[in-house]
């Protein structure tokens, strides 16, 4: 069982940053791949960001790529979500997610965190 808690949310004007940190319990977070999603209103959850478990490969999505930036430090339990260049399309909520899997699918994942809201404005 892992437990996931995000934290680093908050309003911000566009252009502006911010860093997300999802803290995880268990002593096997580095056997997790980490995920960064989210869902703004009406809209379906979106893939955000990937890293493996040692934290070797990770994959952006096209539409935060160059601005957004994932990373984890295993011996913290703890993986993180650099935020650049912020705009308005980026408000959401913000959810961290582990699997056994390297994967943008939201549905392979099998714990989720309670998300931490972003909000951008012009």
């Amino acid at each position: 069982q892992v437990q996931l808690v995000e934290s680093g949310g908050g309003l911000v004007q566009a252009g502006g940053s911010l860093r997300l940190s999802c803290a995880a319990s268990g002593r096997t977070f580095s056997s997790y791949a980490m995920g960064w999603f989210r869902q703004a209103p009406g809209k379906e959850r979106e893939f955000v960001a990937v890293i493996t478990g040692s934290g070797g490969t990770r994959n952006h999505a096209d539409s935060v790529k160059g601005r957004f930036t994932i990373s984890r430090d295993n011996p913290k339990n703890t993986v993180y979500l650099q935020m650049n260049s912020l705009k308005p399309e980026d408000t959401a909520v913000y959810y961290c997610a582990a699997g056994r899997r390297y994967t943008t699918g939201w549905d392979s994942y099998d714990y989720w965190g309670q998300g931490t809201q972003v909000t951008v404005s012009s």
